[in-house]
């Protein structure tokens, strides 16, 4: 069965486009609420993200500063899968979004989706949301 993409949009606040920057791109943040401990490899531009005793490696697939940022996982053998990170600002009320894309099977889609929003609730409780 193959993977099934979505899209899930957070209201960030009033947070600053630097700070969630920070947050979705730089091993400090995504430290702070994405994995236990994320490490990089200078050399190869590996991403390593450990939780409890697993562990998992990526690399950024494209990026455009202070807007988006894609990994891709080194051991998904589904080259069109990854994990997406997009910042917005709304032009009504100035707040700024958080929109994220995965894949997840069919079956799993719904974990997924209250994994990243656990996530993303303690990026908010991080950054004072």
């Amino acid at each position: 069965m193959s993977r099934e993409k979505f899209h899930i949009e957070f209201l960030m606040g009033n947070a600053s486009l630097s700070s969630l920057w920070r947050m979705v791109s730089q091993i400090d943040g995504l430290s702070e609420w994405f994995a236990d401990e994320v490490s990089m490899d200078e050399t190869e531009s590996i991403y390593t993200f450990n939780w409890g005793k697993s562990q998992n490696q990526a690399f950024i697939v494209n990026q455009k500063p202070l807007a988006s940022i894609r990994y891709r996982w080194i051991d998904d053998e589904e080259e069109q899968c990854y994990f997406e990170f997009s910042l917005h600002k709304l032009d009504l009320s100035g707040e700024m979004t958080l929109e994220i894309t995965d894949f997840a099977e069919p079956d799993e889609k719904g974990d997924s989706i209250a994994l990243w929003e656990s996530q993303v609730d303690e990026m908010k409780r991080r950054l004072g949301i």
